[in-house]
């Protein structure tokens, strides 16, 4: 990666999101529309794109002109006037020139060039606080995709990068932006939103990808094929980066990389503390697609399914057949390993089930979880009998998420035994003592986890949800990340309770929050008396190592000590003295 004769050095300040460096060119897309092919132009050709873009914005205006005096026709003015805004848009000399000049001064093609401007100038505009002025930016893309879809391209198109690799920076992602990234092509991304634990950074480090959240102004600021390196240990992202600072995180990844590759020869050896206390480490997963990965990393089954991303397929969810036949495909791959697979986790900051006719004003607290299966009892059903039937293809689990109270897990309960009599009356084959166990998420949860116990097989402790309703801290949101500390007093005291009423009813406790793959806070979790940890993938090694370098009882006398303090901070280094001491070198 070439540094630029002409261009200093420029680092943007973010937040670490998911580990891992990134070497690529930029590639900006922002809001609304999509980006169009980019690529370099000589001195010699600028003249030549700017009369592209000319020719461009008379094509528009003559389709405008057309449609106005057609609607002026059928409807009369009102109509005609949207079509008249949209061409006094075209004609301002203001927005010609920019992109004239922008053609000029990037030297990229003229509709790369013109997109620049217009999303620049939406970005500008939405963060207008006048409601009326936010909302004309539907017209402004409208007339912005017409244009573009009006040049000229000429027959050899030249492509971002020749291998089309980038660092993709944006103003957000979606968590269905990001499951659904090719991997092969994007390095690594950069968005001006977002939190570490919003689900769009889980998925970047279940995923593997390099990412940093936070950077304000990125896409505005920030040129494509600008050539970048992306840290996304200390949330950084370099531009025009110099000599130095390419030798410098070329040698960092090689480091990095031989640590890897010391922890995957270790894949193998039993998760067990120095003192003989075995652990379960499972990976949580959201595609099939990353089965191969699981199988490789050395997990010990899969402690999370997140069904809600078959969502990414459609509107809707899947039918039951379709369901069935990629939980058979999950159980079968990971035999005889546990699978656990749970139910809808729709809503909130996750994949939406179904369109609302009105924007929920609290959907942290609104219809999500186990609260939309049980309003849709046939979408349930379908869900339930294809967990069972695949139940008859490997060790498979079912589990609840958001559950608050009892009554959510003895409907849930309910819906299942019912399945089960119709499978069983059709002559299906399926487990008939499939375990079924309940997402601790809710403070609820965890305050009656005593009265909850009897009723499930397992706990599983979804430590992302829990800690933002236990400190009233939403996770992603910027102005309060600050607040949500999962060391908090309350948050390690819950769980604790938890774990305490999970033995004693005699079933297991496990966590799949975003804690489990931290390595600063195995030493407390082990304390606290966790018996599984569900990570990403990649996380798996990373974890099981940190497990077999350190000794229960240390854990636990530390983890008691840990339960008398009424500081964050306090408790989280009172866990990462341990890990330092123990295991220094997995620490990023």
């Amino acid at each position: 990666m070439p540094k630029s004769d002409f261009e200093p050095e420029i680092v943007y300040e973010g937040i670490p999101a998911s580990p891992g460096i990134a070497f690529s060119l930029i590639h900006v897309m922002a809001r609304g529309f999509s980006a169009p092919e980019v690529y370099e132009i000589s001195a010699s050709e600028i003249a030549s794109e700017q009369q592209r873009f000319e020719e461009a914005i008379d094509v528009t205006k003559k389709q405008l002109t057309e449609l106005r005096n057609r609607l002026e026709v059928l409807a009369g003015n009102d109509e005609q006037a949207i079509f008249e805004a949209h061409i006094m848009l075209l004609e301002d000399r203001a927005v010609v020139d920019r992109v004239t000049d922008a053609i000029s001064s990037r030297q990229q093609n003229a509709e790369f060039a013109f997109y620049a401007v217009m999303q620049n100038f939406l970005e500008a505009m939405r963060r207008i606080p006048d409601p009326y002025l936010r909302e004309r930016t539907a017209d402004i893309e409208d007339v912005s995709q017409r244009v573009l879809r009006n040049f000229k391209l000429g027959e050899d198109i030249r492509q971002l990068v020749p291998d089309g690799r980038h660092i993709l920076v944006a103003y957000d992602l979606s968590p269905s932006d990001t499951a659904s990234m090719n991997r092969r092509h994007v390095m690594g991304f950069a968005t001006e939103q977002g939190s570490v634990n919003s689900h769009t950074a889980i998925l970047a480090r279940a995923l593997g990808i390099p990412a940093v959240v936070g950077l304000d102004g990125a896409v505005i600021d920030i040129k494509t094929l600008a050539p970048a390196i992306l840290d996304g240990y200390t949330g950084k992202l370099i531009l025009y980066p110099s000599a130095e600072t390419q030798e410098h995180y070329r040698e960092l990844s090689e480091r990095k990389e031989k640590v890897r590759s010391a922890l995957d020869a270790m894949r193998e050896v039993a998760t067990k503390t120095i003192d003989g206390r075995e652990l379960t480490v499972s990976a949580n997963i959201e595609l099939v697609d990353e089965l191969s990965l699981v199988k490789s990393c050395g997990a010990k089954g899969i402690g999370l399914y997140r069904t809600e991303f078959l969502l990414l397929n459609g509107e809707e969810m899947p039918g039951e057949s379709e369901q069935a036949d990629v939980y058979s495909r999950i159980a079968e791959t990971m035999a005889p390993h546990p699978v656990i697979i749970r139910t809808l986790d729709a809503g909130g900051d996750k994949l939406p089930v179904e369109p609302l006719t009105d924007p929920e004003p609290n959907p942290f607290l609104g219809w999500r979880g186990i609260r939309v299966s049980l309003a849709r009892p046939d979408m349930f059903r379908d869900q339930l009998r294809a967990i069972l039937r695949a139940s008859g293809k490997g060790k498979v689990s079912v589990m609840f998420p958001l559950i608050s109270g009892l009554s959510e897990v003895r409907k849930g309960r309910e819906m299942l035994k019912r399945c089960m009599d119709e499978l069983h009356e059709e002559g299906v084959p399926f487990d008939p003592k499939l375990p079924m166990g309940i997402m601790i998420e809710v403070p609820s949860a965890a305050v009656c986890a005593d009265l909850l116990a009897p009723e499930v097989d397992f706990f599983s402790i979804g430590t992302n949800d829990l800690i933002q309703y236990t400190v009233a801290a939403d996770r992603v949101n910027p102005h309060v990340a600050e607040l949500y500390r999962p060391t908090h007093p309350a948050v390690i005291r819950l769980i604790k309770r938890t774990i305490e009423a999970a033995n004693d009813n005699g079933i297991w406790t496990g966590v799949c929050g975003e804690i489990a793959g931290d390595v600063r806070l195995t030493p407390l979790l082990i304390g606290l008396g966790v018996e599984e940890l569900s990570v990403g993938p990649l996380q798996v090694p990373r974890v099981g190592q940190a497990i077999r370098s350190l000794n229960h009882v240390e854990c636990e006398e530390m983890a008691n000590l840990a339960l008398t303090k009424g500081n964050s901070q306090v408790i989280l280094d009172l866990s990462l003295d341990l890990a330092k001491a123990n295991y220094a070198d997995l620490l990023d």
